[in-house]
Order: C-alpha cells, then structure tokens, then sequence
C-alpha cells in the first residue's frame, strides 16, 4: 500500500479515535470506508473485521485496520487521488468560491460522527483550519484528507 494511502487511513482511523485509545470500534469502519469512497459489500466486511479483530475486542488498533482497508483500497497514484479529492472538495464548495467555510466542515464532521462534542469540533477545526480564516482553502482539505 502507497504511503499516501497509509497516511490517508492514519488521518481517518485517528479522527475516530476520538479518546485517542489508539483503538476504533468496528463498527466505525464502514463509516470511514464510506467517507473514503471507498464502495464494500457488508457482509465481506463483517467477515474480514471478525478475521482481523484477532483479539475479538469488537475494536480495532491502527495495524488490523490498515490490513482490513487494504483489502478493499484500490491503489492509486497521488495525481488520481489528488483528482478525487478536488472533486470532493468541489461538491463542499457549493459556491465554487474555492474554500469551504468551518460552519460546513462543522455540519459534515458531526454528521460523520454524532458523539463529537462542540470542544472536539472546535479542536478539528482548528487543526484543519490552519491560518484560522474561519474557511477551508483546497491545500487545507487536502493537508485533512493525505496529512501532507
């Protein structure tokens, strides 16, 4: 697996991993697989957490979840992903002023998440929101979505 792809996976395990146990519960997975794009069949699914989950903890450490998204990520090189991403980005920007304002990224992390509490949000945002404009630029989405 690429190492933007590992890199990718590591920005989404650990915006899960909300205590920062350094765990995720399974049931998390599909919801990342979802936010990735990336498409799975459920009862696949369910079968490889079962056979990665080696301890049966109904949670899973960054290594069982890296080999678990493996199986379903299609490797492809940064200009693809970088596509991908701008076309994300693009359905956010839904006035094609080219950022993103934090009151949407807000609405689209709690929709991702509902147990996020205002505190966590605003930390997210803040993270994300690096010169604190109060709007996410593509290079501030993308820094998100690849940690580069």
């Amino acid at each position: 697996m690429s190492g933007l792809n590992v890199e990718v996976l590591r920005k989404a395990f650990d915006g899960f991993d909300h205590n920062r146990s350094g765990s995720i519960p399974c049931d998390f997975v599909a919801d990342i697989l979802r936010m990735m794009g990336q498409p799975f069949n459920k009862k696949i699914l369910e079968e490889l957490i079962e056979e990665v989950d080696a301890d049966k903890s109904g949670r899973l450490e960054f290594p069982e979840f890296v080999t678990l998204a493996a199986k379903f990520i299609v490797e492809e090189d940064a200009e693809a992903m970088q596509k991908e991403l701008r076309e994300a980005f693009r359905l956010y920007d839904k006035e094609g002023n080219g950022y993103i304002p934090t009151s949407s990224l807000r609405e689209i992390l709690r929709e991702l998440d509902e147990q996020l509490t205002d505190d966590e949000l605003d930390g997210l945002i803040q993270e994300i929101d690096t010169d604190g404009s109060g709007t996410v630029d593509f290079d501030e989405f993308m820094e998100m979505m690849t940690g580069e």
